[in-house]
């Protein structure tokens, strides 16, 4: 029988994977994509400067704890990325079973206090989860923006489309932070016109 210690160093070799699931998004010099390791760690440092935005009260401990957990399913289903057309429903099953299987490596409750605030993330139903789902939404918006249209070029994406997937989530945890972003895309879209 596994102890303690052991199921958490388990754990902890485990999402080491973390680092080797590469995202669509660029750096934002361009030299090469991020990985979901550096992704999640980029959003805890954007809830340490950016909380003063959060539309509600939040408690910063909690939200950079989410943004530290909420892309470790990608171990095991990859990056799925907003404009991929992956089915949400498809999406959310594959997640729900990656996030038990490695939530479920931890001893209890440790375990299964991570993969309830996992789910709280996923849902977003408290104030603190929409921050949350509010910066995941905005780093890959900044970094599209500051890499001359990164996923967007790439990917044909029209600025209704952006306006659409990203607005919702990022206006209702971070109000402040959408209208430079809704700002940031209209300039964007002057400049670089999305194919016909």
């Amino acid at each position: 029988m596994a102890t303690t210690l052991q199921k958490q160093v388990a754990f902890l070799r485990e999402i080491d994977q973390l680092k080797n699931v590469v995202r669509q998004s660029p750096l934002l010099d361009r030299s090469r994509r991020e990985n979901s390791a550096e992704h999640s760690w980029h959003l805890a440092m954007y809830a340490l400067v950016l909380v003063e935005h959060a539309a509600e009260a939040v408690d910063v401990q909690r939200v950079l704890t989410m943004l530290l957990l909420h892309d470790i399913v990608e171990i095991d289903v990859g990056d799925m990325p907003i404009h991929g057309g992956t089915s949400a429903a498809h999406q959310a099953q594959l997640e729900a079973v990656a996030a038990q299987r490695l939530f479920g490596m931890l001893p209890q409750p440790q375990g299964e206090d991570m993969l309830a605030l996992w789910h709280e993330f996923e849902s977003a139903r408290s104030a603190d989860a929409r921050f949350a789902k509010a910066l995941d939404r905005f780093q890959p918006l900044l970094a599209n923006i500051f890499a001359g249209g990164g996923t967007w070029t790439e990917n044909g994406v029209s600025m209704e489309q952006v306006l659409e997937r990203y607005g919702p989530v990022i206006r209702e945890g971070a109000p402040s932070l959408w209208a430079l972003c809704e700002q940031w895309v209209i300039e964007h879209f002057q400049s670089h016109p999305a194919p016909r």
